[in-house]
């Protein structure tokens, strides 16, 4: 089954409004004309109005990186659907490895954004990733079952299909090191086959499953070529737009 390609760029704490606009300009032309895949960006929520409507009239998709649960509410600090949609959102980063280890979200509450994301009418991009000591003890796939079974957790099979699965090895993100296409593609195999039990392989061929760990121009080709990689949640290289315009233009 055919499955269009996602490119997605998280920002992060990165780029002032004027420079995020700047950068979303140049992804904007970069994506021009593209039809055969699509292309994402991650602004900072400072940004993501001014960014919207900068690229209006482009095919790239603009999301937040993280949403509440809940559309209006006492709780400081947080972001609902409502105000992303308002902002010109149409998709939400939900579980990021920075979200679980440094601010310590847990997959209850990471369950519970993606419920907010749904109901909510955005598009989650779910995160799932070991880190290198739960590698090293061989607890790789027990993480991964945890984190997605919890992440989809009473999330009904008519909105499966909206949903994206990020793996991200923890142990990659930010240094430098990058898995092999063999172990990305053997993670996302494992995360197809696991959504395929819990709803239904033709539901599970239908998702799409990114590939995050420190993605460049240089390896971005061969991981794309692994047949359950269906494109990738780039970092640090996302903020350079020339280096984002070659990881979107991925042979």
């Amino acid at each position: 089954m055919s499955r269009i390609p996602l490119i997605a760029g998280n920002w992060k704490m990165h780029c002032t409004i004027a420079e995020a606009v700047s950068l979303a300009r140049q992804v904007a032309s970069s994506a021009k004309g593209l039809t055969d895949r699509q292309v994402m960006i991650a602004p900072p929520a400072t940004s993501l109005a001014a960014v919207s409507e900068a690229i209006q009239n482009s095919s790239v998709l603009v999301a937040g990186q993280n949403v509440a649960w809940k559309e209006e509410g006492a709780y400081t600090g947080e972001i609902s659907p409502l105000m992303l949609r308002d902002a010109g959102a149409s998709m939400a980063i939900i579980g990021h490895s920075e979200r679980r280890h440094i601010f310590r979200e847990d997959d209850a509450m990471i369950n519970q954004r993606m419920h907010g994301a749904l109901a909510g009418g955005l598009a989650p991009i779910l995160c799932v990733g070991e880190t290198l000591d739960e590698r090293e003890d061989g607890h790789t796939w027990q993480v991964l079952e945890q984190q997605v079974v919890s992440g989809l957790e009473d999330i009904d099979k008519s909105a499966i299909e909206q949903v994206v699965i990020a793996y991200e090895p923890v142990w990659a993100i930010g240094t430098g090191k990058t898995a092999s296409r063999e172990q990305a593609q053997e993670a996302h195999s494992f995360i197809r086959d696991l959504v395929g039990k819990l709803y239904e392989k033709r539901l599970a061929e239908q998702i799409r499953i990114l590939y995050g760990g420190s993605v460049k121009p240089g390896n971005v080709d061969d991981l794309m070529q692994m047949p359950d990689v269906d494109g990738a949640l780039v970092g640090g290289a996302a903020l350079q737009a020339d280096s984002f315009d070659r990881i979107i233009h991925f042979q």
